[in-house]
């Protein structure tokens, strides 16, 4: 049985993301907000946090950003998964706002992440999720201690929680 300190990404500079037209994956590109750096710096100095033996990141600049802070303070070793990328809203990587983003997560939130009968979505599936981040967890299940720095639908997959996570919040969780 192997410990994970799921951490959230810290607060990312959104305003970047309207002011350059970024579009689809860009908008995964900003870095964290001053208040990001703030939260992720908390969260490094957190005493659970101790225990951990490496850092697995997310591929996404937010997270890579929170997970480098992590690593700096903690002094450990940092690798970055790409499987604990993100949910994706639009498959086809191709939304160009955050209007669009807010009603495709809307419309997944609605069905709890599930397509509903005889449907499809253009987002990804919790189940999705679900699955290709704990493929990648359970390559590490036998190390004893983990911090994973992901994203909050990630780790409401990863629990099975829809419990809301701060940014930089972490959330302790055993792989059985």
């Amino acid at each position: 049985m192997a410990r994970f300190y799921l951490v959230r990404h810290g607060e990312p500079d959104w305003e970047m993301t309207e002011k350059r037209y970024m579009v689809g994956v860009q908008r995964d590109l900003v870095p964290l907000s001053a208040r990001g750096l703030l939260q992720a710096e908390k969260s490094a100095r957190d005493p659970r946090l101790a225990e951990g033996e490496w850092i697995l990141s997310s591929p996404y600049t937010r997270a890579m950003h929170t997970a480098a802070i992590i690593s700096r303070i903690r002094d450990l070793p940092l690798h970055v998964e790409y499987d604990l990328h993100e949910w994706l809203p639009d498959r086809t990587l191709s939304y160009d706002s955050y209007e669009k983003l807010k009603k495709l997560r809307e419309d997944f939130r609605r069905h709890k992440g599930r397509y509903p009968e005889g449907k499809e979505r253009p987002w990804e599936t919790i189940s999705s999720v679900r699955k290709r981040a704990r493929a990648v967890l359970s390559r590490y299940r036998h190390h004893a201690c983990g911090i994973v720095v992901c994203h909050e639908t990630v780790i409401q997959a990863i629990t099975g929680s829809e419990d809301p996570v701060d940014p930089a919040g972490i959330v302790e969780w055993e792989f059985h």
